[in-house]
Protein backbone atom coordinates (compact mmCIF):
# COMPACT_ATOMS: atom_id res chain seq x y z
CA UNK A 1 0.00 0.00 0.00
CA UNK A 2 1.10 3.08 -0.67
CA UNK A 3 0.48 6.38 0.83
CA UNK A 4 0.54 9.78 -0.53
CA UNK A 5 0.21 12.91 2.16
CA UNK A 6 -1.52 15.75 0.60
CA UNK A 7 -1.94 18.78 1.99
CA UNK A 8 -5.30 20.68 1.53
CA UNK A 9 -5.87 24.53 0.91
CA UNK A 10 -9.37 24.90 0.64
CA UNK A 11 -8.84 28.62 0.38
CA UNK A 12 -11.83 31.30 -0.40
CA UNK A 13 -15.37 30.93 -2.02
CA UNK A 14 -16.06 28.40 -3.26
CA UNK A 15 -12.73 26.44 -2.60
CA UNK A 16 -13.95 24.32 -0.43
CA UNK A 17 -17.33 23.47 -2.13
CA UNK A 18 -15.37 21.92 -4.84
CA UNK A 19 -12.47 20.76 -3.21
CA UNK A 20 -15.21 17.94 -0.98
CA UNK A 21 -15.67 16.96 -4.41
CA UNK A 22 -12.06 16.48 -5.62
CA UNK A 23 -11.23 14.64 -2.65
CA UNK A 24 -14.59 12.78 -2.65
CA UNK A 25 -13.26 11.46 -6.31
CA UNK A 26 -9.73 11.22 -5.25
CA UNK A 27 -10.73 8.71 -2.18
CA UNK A 28 -12.90 6.67 -4.58
CA UNK A 29 -10.16 5.98 -6.93
CA UNK A 30 -7.66 5.13 -4.30
CA UNK A 31 -10.79 2.77 -3.07
CA UNK A 32 -11.20 1.04 -6.46
CA UNK A 33 -7.36 0.70 -6.83
CA UNK A 34 -6.75 -0.73 -3.24
CA UNK A 35 -3.33 -0.17 -3.30
CA UNK A 36 -2.93 3.63 -3.16
CA UNK A 37 -4.34 5.68 0.19
CA UNK A 38 -4.73 9.18 0.45
CA UNK A 39 -4.55 11.38 4.12
CA UNK A 40 -4.63 15.05 4.20
CA UNK A 41 -3.90 17.90 6.02
CA UNK A 42 -5.51 21.42 5.89
CA UNK A 43 -4.53 24.52 6.15
CA UNK A 44 -7.03 27.44 6.39
CA UNK A 45 -4.98 29.92 4.38
CA UNK A 46 -6.15 32.15 2.17
CA UNK A 47 -7.79 35.31 2.10
CA UNK A 48 -10.27 35.14 5.29
CA UNK A 49 -7.18 34.10 7.03
CA UNK A 50 -5.56 37.35 5.84
CA UNK A 51 -8.21 39.37 7.16
CA UNK A 52 -7.75 37.92 10.58
CA UNK A 53 -3.98 37.62 10.86
CA UNK A 54 -2.60 40.15 8.13
CA UNK A 55 -0.91 37.07 6.59
CA UNK A 56 -2.11 34.71 3.63
CA UNK A 57 -0.08 32.07 4.75
CA UNK A 58 2.02 31.14 8.67
CA UNK A 59 5.70 32.77 8.06
CA UNK A 60 7.07 28.89 8.21
CA UNK A 61 4.42 27.80 5.96
CA UNK A 62 6.79 27.03 2.99
CA UNK A 63 8.56 24.82 5.66
CA UNK A 64 5.58 22.92 6.70
CA UNK A 65 4.76 22.02 3.09
CA UNK A 66 7.96 20.65 2.09
CA UNK A 67 6.63 17.29 4.09
CA UNK A 68 3.59 16.33 1.70
CA UNK A 69 4.28 14.70 -1.42
CA UNK A 70 1.04 16.93 -3.46
CA UNK A 71 -0.29 20.45 -2.70
CA UNK A 72 -3.71 20.66 -3.45
CA UNK A 73 -5.45 24.46 -3.72
CA UNK A 74 -9.19 25.26 -4.08
CA UNK A 75 -9.37 29.26 -4.94
CA UNK A 76 -7.67 32.31 -3.57
CA UNK A 77 -9.59 35.44 -3.62
CA UNK A 78 -12.01 37.77 -1.77
CA UNK A 79 -13.46 41.39 -2.94
CA UNK A 80 -11.98 43.54 0.25
CA UNK A 81 -8.38 42.34 -0.47
CA UNK A 82 -6.18 43.34 -2.85
CA UNK A 83 -5.40 40.79 -5.74
CA UNK A 84 -1.58 41.37 -5.68
CA UNK A 85 -1.52 40.96 -2.40
CA UNK A 86 -3.48 37.51 -2.42
CA UNK A 87 -1.53 36.47 -5.27
CA UNK A 88 2.15 37.32 -4.09
CA UNK A 89 1.23 36.37 0.10
CA UNK A 90 0.25 32.84 -1.30
CA UNK A 91 0.48 31.73 -4.88
CA UNK A 92 3.48 32.90 -6.02
CA UNK A 93 5.09 32.63 -2.72
CA UNK A 94 4.41 28.72 -2.78
CA UNK A 95 5.11 28.47 -6.45
CA UNK A 96 8.74 30.38 -6.36
CA UNK A 97 9.67 29.30 -2.98
CA UNK A 98 9.31 25.59 -4.33
CA UNK A 99 10.49 26.50 -7.97
CA UNK A 100 7.05 25.17 -9.58
CA UNK A 101 8.44 26.67 -12.76
CA UNK A 102 5.90 25.19 -14.87
CA UNK A 103 2.47 25.40 -15.04
CA UNK A 104 0.60 23.25 -16.63
CA UNK A 105 -2.79 24.01 -18.56
CA UNK A 106 -5.03 21.49 -20.62
CA UNK A 107 -7.04 22.94 -23.30
CA UNK A 108 -9.23 19.81 -24.17
CA UNK A 109 -13.25 20.04 -25.28
CA UNK A 110 -14.94 17.02 -23.82
CA UNK A 111 -17.87 16.06 -25.51
CA UNK A 112 -21.12 17.19 -24.13
CA UNK A 113 -19.51 20.79 -23.03
CA UNK A 114 -20.34 23.87 -24.72
CA UNK A 115 -17.87 24.81 -26.83
CA UNK A 116 -18.71 29.28 -28.35
CA UNK A 117 -17.34 28.22 -31.45
CA UNK A 118 -20.02 27.02 -33.49
CA UNK A 119 -18.32 24.91 -36.03
CA UNK A 120 -15.66 22.95 -33.65
CA UNK A 121 -16.01 19.84 -31.98
CA UNK A 122 -13.74 18.10 -29.44
CA UNK A 123 -11.38 16.62 -32.13
CA UNK A 124 -10.57 20.09 -32.62
CA UNK A 125 -9.60 21.69 -29.36
CA UNK A 126 -7.19 19.61 -27.51
CA UNK A 127 -3.53 21.10 -26.70
CA UNK A 128 -1.78 21.66 -23.71
CA UNK A 129 -0.22 25.37 -22.48
CA UNK A 130 2.81 25.27 -20.93
CA UNK A 131 3.99 28.45 -18.94
CA UNK A 132 6.86 29.66 -17.21
CA UNK A 133 5.75 30.27 -13.96
CA UNK A 134 8.40 31.50 -11.60
CA UNK A 135 9.71 34.12 -13.68
CA UNK A 136 9.26 36.54 -16.55
CA UNK A 137 6.59 39.56 -15.89
CA UNK A 138 5.51 38.17 -12.01
CA UNK A 139 8.93 37.88 -10.89
CA UNK A 140 8.05 41.08 -8.48
CA UNK A 141 11.19 43.16 -9.25
CA UNK A 142 10.86 46.50 -9.45
CA UNK A 143 8.72 49.42 -6.80
CA UNK A 144 7.63 52.97 -6.78
CA UNK A 145 9.38 55.97 -6.90
CA UNK A 146 7.89 59.51 -5.43
CA UNK A 147 4.80 57.70 -4.64
CA UNK A 148 1.55 59.95 -4.39
CA UNK A 149 3.31 62.66 -6.45
CA UNK A 150 3.09 64.35 -9.83
CA UNK A 151 6.28 62.92 -10.84
CA UNK A 152 5.49 59.44 -9.36
CA UNK A 153 6.99 56.43 -11.28
CA UNK A 154 5.93 52.83 -11.26
CA UNK A 155 8.61 50.64 -12.56
CA UNK A 156 8.25 46.92 -13.30
CA UNK A 157 11.00 44.25 -14.51
CA UNK A 158 10.88 41.13 -15.97
CA UNK A 159 13.38 38.80 -15.35
CA UNK A 160 14.51 36.01 -17.83
CA UNK A 161 16.87 33.68 -16.69
CA UNK A 162 18.97 31.27 -19.19
CA UNK A 163 18.56 28.10 -16.39
CA UNK A 164 15.03 28.37 -15.87
CA UNK A 165 13.74 29.42 -19.41
CA UNK A 166 16.15 26.49 -21.09
CA UNK A 167 14.36 23.65 -18.26
CA UNK A 168 10.82 25.23 -19.64
CA UNK A 169 11.73 24.96 -23.03
CA UNK A 170 13.61 21.65 -22.62
CA UNK A 171 10.26 20.26 -20.89
CA UNK A 172 8.15 21.48 -23.52
CA UNK A 173 10.02 19.87 -25.82
CA UNK A 174 9.76 16.93 -24.65
CA UNK A 175 5.96 16.60 -23.62
CA UNK A 176 5.43 17.89 -27.96
CA UNK A 177 8.02 14.45 -28.66
CA UNK A 178 5.59 12.18 -26.65
CA UNK A 179 2.06 13.62 -26.22
CA UNK A 180 1.28 12.81 -29.97
CA UNK A 181 2.04 11.94 -33.15
CA UNK A 182 1.40 15.42 -34.30
CA UNK A 183 4.48 16.67 -32.20
CA UNK A 184 4.13 20.24 -33.11
CA UNK A 185 5.57 23.01 -30.14
CA UNK A 186 4.64 26.16 -30.42
CA UNK A 187 6.21 29.08 -28.99
CA UNK A 188 4.24 31.88 -27.78
CA UNK A 189 6.55 35.46 -28.70
CA UNK A 190 6.89 39.08 -28.32
CA UNK A 191 9.90 40.11 -29.45
CA UNK A 192 8.97 42.63 -32.27
CA UNK A 193 8.14 44.97 -29.10
CA UNK A 194 9.63 43.06 -26.52
CA UNK A 195 13.61 43.59 -28.22
CA UNK A 196 15.38 41.56 -25.02
CA UNK A 197 13.13 39.53 -23.32
CA UNK A 198 11.48 38.10 -25.79
CA UNK A 199 14.43 37.82 -27.83
CA UNK A 200 16.45 36.02 -25.93
CA UNK A 201 13.39 33.75 -25.33
CA UNK A 202 13.35 33.22 -29.06
CA UNK A 203 16.95 32.34 -29.25
CA UNK A 204 16.55 29.48 -26.57
CA UNK A 205 13.50 28.50 -28.33
CA UNK A 206 15.59 27.95 -31.49
CA UNK A 207 18.58 26.71 -29.46
CA UNK A 208 16.84 23.66 -27.76
CA UNK A 209 14.83 23.11 -30.65
CA UNK A 210 18.08 21.85 -32.39
CA UNK A 211 17.91 18.73 -29.67
CA UNK A 212 14.46 17.78 -31.00
CA UNK A 213 14.57 17.50 -35.11
CA UNK A 214 11.62 15.86 -34.69
CA UNK A 215 9.14 18.54 -33.31
CA UNK A 216 7.86 20.61 -35.89
CA UNK A 217 8.21 24.33 -34.38
CA UNK A 218 6.83 27.72 -35.10
CA UNK A 219 6.78 30.94 -32.92
CA UNK A 220 3.76 33.29 -32.90
CA UNK A 221 3.09 36.95 -31.57
CA UNK A 222 0.59 36.72 -28.60
CA UNK A 223 -1.59 38.69 -30.57
CA UNK A 224 -2.01 36.77 -33.02
CA UNK A 225 -1.92 33.25 -31.44
CA UNK A 226 -4.89 34.59 -29.65
CA UNK A 227 -6.80 35.28 -32.70
CA UNK A 228 -5.77 31.44 -34.21
CA UNK A 229 -6.84 30.27 -30.77
CA UNK A 230 -10.38 31.43 -32.43
CA UNK A 231 -9.85 31.02 -35.94
CA UNK A 232 -8.03 27.16 -35.95
CA UNK A 233 -7.51 25.61 -32.61
CA UNK A 234 -6.88 22.52 -34.41
CA UNK A 235 -3.59 23.88 -35.25
CA UNK A 236 -1.89 23.39 -31.73
CA UNK A 237 -0.63 20.57 -29.98
CA UNK A 238 1.97 21.80 -27.47
CA UNK A 239 2.13 25.90 -26.70
CA UNK A 240 5.04 27.36 -24.41
CA UNK A 241 4.77 31.02 -23.40
CA UNK A 242 6.19 33.32 -20.39
CA UNK A 243 4.53 33.69 -17.42
CA UNK A 244 2.27 36.98 -18.33
CA UNK A 245 1.31 35.59 -21.98
CA UNK A 246 0.70 32.29 -20.49
CA UNK A 247 -1.67 33.30 -17.89
CA UNK A 248 -3.53 35.67 -21.07
CA UNK A 249 -4.01 32.92 -23.13
CA UNK A 250 -4.85 29.91 -20.60
CA UNK A 251 -8.31 31.92 -19.78
CA UNK A 252 -8.69 32.29 -24.15
CA UNK A 253 -8.16 28.61 -24.04
CA UNK A 254 -10.43 27.34 -20.96
CA UNK A 255 -13.44 29.36 -23.33
CA UNK A 256 -13.02 27.41 -26.02
CA UNK A 257 -12.97 24.17 -23.95
CA UNK A 258 -16.25 25.42 -22.05
CA UNK A 259 -15.60 27.88 -19.42
CA UNK A 260 -13.36 28.06 -16.24
CA UNK A 261 -15.31 25.42 -14.94
CA UNK A 262 -13.22 23.15 -16.95
CA UNK A 263 -10.00 24.91 -16.03
CA UNK A 264 -7.50 22.84 -14.53
CA UNK A 265 -3.73 22.96 -13.79
CA UNK A 266 -0.46 21.71 -12.32
CA UNK A 267 2.25 23.65 -10.77
CA UNK A 268 5.06 21.49 -11.23
CA UNK A 269 8.02 20.98 -9.57
CA UNK A 270 9.73 18.98 -12.16
CA UNK A 271 12.68 17.80 -10.43
CA UNK A 272 10.63 16.61 -7.76
CA UNK A 273 12.97 18.18 -5.25
CA UNK A 274 9.18 20.20 -3.58
CA UNK A 275 5.70 19.32 -3.59
CA UNK A 276 4.15 20.61 -6.77
CA UNK A 277 0.67 22.22 -5.93
CA UNK A 278 -2.42 21.78 -8.06
CA UNK A 279 -5.39 23.95 -8.78
CA UNK A 280 -8.25 25.30 -10.89
CA UNK A 281 -8.16 28.63 -12.05
CA UNK A 282 -11.79 29.73 -11.88
CA UNK A 283 -11.20 31.15 -8.91
CA UNK A 284 -13.34 31.98 -5.91
CA UNK A 285 -16.58 33.33 -6.73
CA UNK A 286 -18.03 34.95 -3.46
CA UNK A 287 -21.46 35.61 -5.52
CA UNK A 288 -22.31 32.09 -5.29
CA UNK A 289 -20.38 31.04 -2.79
CA UNK A 290 -21.84 28.37 -0.21
CA UNK A 291 -24.94 27.93 -2.82
CA UNK A 292 -23.79 24.42 -3.88
CA UNK A 293 -23.87 26.41 -7.80
CA UNK A 294 -20.03 25.63 -8.29
CA UNK A 295 -19.19 23.70 -11.14
CA UNK A 296 -17.10 21.14 -9.48
CA UNK A 297 -15.25 19.74 -12.93
CA UNK A 298 -11.93 22.16 -12.97
CA UNK A 299 -11.15 20.73 -9.27
CA UNK A 300 -12.29 17.53 -10.36
CA UNK A 301 -10.08 17.16 -13.00
CA UNK A 302 -7.04 18.95 -11.50
CA UNK A 303 -7.21 16.12 -9.20
CA UNK A 304 -6.46 13.93 -12.07
CA UNK A 305 -3.64 15.84 -13.04
CA UNK A 306 -2.14 15.20 -9.69
CA UNK A 307 -2.69 11.45 -9.77
CA UNK A 308 -1.06 11.91 -13.06
CA UNK A 309 1.81 13.76 -11.57
CA UNK A 310 2.28 11.04 -8.57
CA UNK A 311 1.39 7.85 -9.78
CA UNK A 312 1.65 8.00 -13.63
CA UNK A 313 -1.03 5.13 -13.72
CA UNK A 314 -3.14 5.11 -17.16
CA UNK A 315 -6.44 4.21 -14.84
CA UNK A 316 -6.61 7.89 -13.85
CA UNK A 317 -7.92 8.88 -17.33
CA UNK A 318 -11.03 7.45 -16.68
CA UNK A 319 -11.68 10.48 -14.52
CA UNK A 320 -12.08 12.25 -17.60
CA UNK A 321 -13.84 9.95 -19.43
CA UNK A 322 -16.44 9.82 -16.22
CA UNK A 323 -16.23 13.50 -16.51
CA UNK A 324 -17.33 13.02 -20.38
CA UNK A 325 -19.93 10.34 -19.50
CA UNK A 326 -21.89 12.96 -16.81
CA UNK A 327 -21.58 15.65 -19.67
CA UNK A 328 -22.72 13.74 -22.24
CA UNK A 329 -25.87 12.44 -20.35
CA UNK A 330 -26.94 15.88 -19.25
CA UNK A 331 -28.97 15.16 -16.31
CA UNK A 332 -26.34 16.25 -13.47
CA UNK A 333 -24.87 19.67 -14.87
CA UNK A 334 -24.50 22.88 -12.72
CA UNK A 335 -26.64 26.31 -13.58
CA UNK A 336 -23.53 27.19 -15.54
CA UNK A 337 -24.12 24.01 -18.35
CA UNK A 338 -27.85 24.74 -18.25
CA UNK A 339 -28.59 22.11 -15.56
CA UNK A 340 -30.23 22.27 -11.98
CA UNK A 341 -27.71 20.06 -10.02
CA UNK A 342 -25.66 20.83 -7.18
CA UNK A 343 -22.18 20.79 -6.91
CA UNK A 344 -22.59 18.15 -4.74
CA UNK A 345 -24.87 16.07 -7.01
CA UNK A 346 -22.20 16.79 -9.69
CA UNK A 347 -19.48 14.91 -7.80
CA UNK A 348 -21.94 12.01 -7.19
CA UNK A 349 -22.56 11.79 -10.43
CA UNK A 350 -18.80 11.39 -11.75
CA UNK A 351 -17.92 9.14 -8.94
CA UNK A 352 -20.95 6.83 -10.16
CA UNK A 353 -19.74 6.64 -13.52
CA UNK A 354 -16.19 6.54 -12.38
CA UNK A 355 -17.08 2.98 -10.16
CA UNK A 356 -19.04 1.69 -13.42
CA UNK A 357 -15.96 2.17 -15.44
CA UNK A 358 -12.95 0.79 -12.84
CA UNK A 359 -15.13 -1.76 -11.42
Amino acid sequence: MREYKIAVIPGDGIGNEVMDEGIKVLNLFAELKGDIKFTYEYFPWGCEYYLKTGKMMDDNGLDILKGFDSILLGAVGYPTVPDHISLHGLLIKIRQGFNQCVNLRPIKLLPGAPCPLKDKAPEDIDFVVIRENVEGEYSGVGGIRFADKPEEIAIQTSVFTRKNTEKVMKYAYDLAEKRNKKKKLTSTTKSNALNYSMVFWDKVFGEIGKQYPEVETESIHVDAISMFFIQKPQNYDVVVASNLFGDIITDLGAALQGGLGFAASGNLNIEKEFPSMFEPVHGSAPDIAGKGLANPIAMIWTAKMMLDDLLEDPKAEEIINAITDVLVEGKSLTPDLGGKATTQQVGDAICHKLKARLV
